[in-house]
């Protein structure tokens, strides 16, 4: 950790009720010794979240939001998402307010919604000049981001007027946008779980494209893609792993990804060393859809990518191959989820901050079919009984 790693960092308020001391360092202001309480000490009305990153990262910031919607109930929750994760906004819960911040980097009309609102606080859970930027646009007059902006960009760090002392890289995702709380007085959660709510809207989509591919059993989503190569599974395995389970006249298996062409170059390469019927829904679903479809199913297996988010916020047990990418970051906690990397013929319990960096090609298609039997065998005595 920092050089405050056993603090507890922010400006709660001034004269805590409860001991902690307002200790400057330059022109940091960090809170030290312990609170008490997570009950918030003041009233905020309007609360920008800045989460500029990819699908997977907003959902594991729907906790963050949760928290703050408990703590502050009646204030004004506004999200900026990076525009690939529109499609996904209705449902994000607890959000009163969204703004989209397109590829163009000179959006004015995000710039002038953000200068307009005259928010209270905002947290960059982002941590880049752009966030940068939009915070110190805010004017709010809490500014919260990781103390790491001020060790690694000083320039950037004048955009805040609070640190917390936490780095990513010690910690799960979910608990790092958790911490950023903590100079709001929020301590304490009632749930670390990310959680999403579909609109009926999907459902009903999910439900017509399965009618229309012919999708009459139950099934099981596997979901090779993802836009980096090196967590790209070979090919030949993922054929190996569909064959074994196209035998199994009880399920349907059914193929998705992304509409980039690094995937739908990756799903070709599958579909042709496939010999077992399977139902090729590649590019043809949105993430709502996605999500709806990944609900219903019986298991989902994939690589650290967008699809794993979606089965954790809606519960759904999956089987994730991880190579270069470490779980102990990135993993699903609370869905029943089988992880597998490396050469371990058996599901990783174990998790630690630092790793050596995996391939893919360490994983063999024996220990995936061995983890969907495990789930799947699970999934049929719990619906049984």
């Amino acid at each position: 950790m920092g050089p405050f790693s056993n603090t507890i960092a922010g400006r709660i308020c001034d004269g805590d009720a409860h001991g902690a001391v307002i200790s400057r360092r330059g022109d940091l202001k960090i809170v030290l010794g312990g609170l008490k309480t997570a009950a918030p000490c003041r009233k905020l009305v309007k609360i920008l979240l800045l989460q500029l990153k990819r699908i997977g990262d907003l959902i594991l910031t729907t906790p963050a939001v949760a928290a703050l919607r408990e703590s502050f109930p009646g204030a004004q929750l506004t999200i900026v998402v990076s525009s690939e994760c529109a499609n996904l906004l209705p449902a994000v819960p607890n959000v009163d307010r969204t703004l989209m911040a397109r590829r163009n980097p000179r959006d004015l009309a995000l710039f002038f919604s953000v200068a307009a609102s005259r928010f209270d606080c905002c947290i960059d859970f982002t941590r880049n000049d752009r966030s940068a930027f939009l915070a110190l646009l805010s004017g709010a007059r809490e500014r919260v981001v990781s103390y790491r902006v001020h060790q690694q960009a000083k320039m950037r760090a004048r955009a805040y007027t609070d640190f917390v002392p936490i780095r990513m890289r010690d910690v799960h995702t979910i608990d790092y946008n958790l911490a950023l709380l903590e100079p709001l007085g929020i301590q304490t959660v009632a749930s670390r779980a990310p959680c999403l709510h579909l609109p009926q809207m999907a459902h009903e989509r999910a439900d017509a494209l399965r009618r229309d591919s012919k999708i009459t059993r139950p099934y099981v989503i596997l979901h090779p893609g993802s836009s980096r190569r090196e967590k790209l599974w070979e090919p030949e395995r993922w054929a190996e792993v569909i064959d074994h389970f196209g035998r199994n006249n009880d399920i349907d298996l059914v193929l998705t990804s992304g509409p980039s062409p690094n995937e739908q170059a990756h799903i070709a390469a599958i579909k042709n060393k496939v010999q077992q019927q399977i139902v090729d829904l590649s590019g043809k679903t949105n993430l709502l859809t996605l999500a709806a479809l990944i609900t219903q199913s019986q298991l989902l297996v994939t690589v650290d990518s967008a699809p794993m988010h979606l089965a954790a916020a809606t519960r759904t047990p999956q089987v994730v191959l991880f190579g270069p990418t470490n779980p102990f970051h990135w993993r699903p906690r609370e869905s029943p989820a089988l992880i597998l990397q490396g050469e371990s013929a058996a599901p990783v319990t174990a998790f630690v901050p630092a790793q050596p960096r995996f391939a893919m090609s360490q994983i063999s298609t024996g220990t995936v079919i061995n983890a969907m039997d495990s789930l799947l065998s699970h999934r049929a005595a719990a619906q049984s009984s």
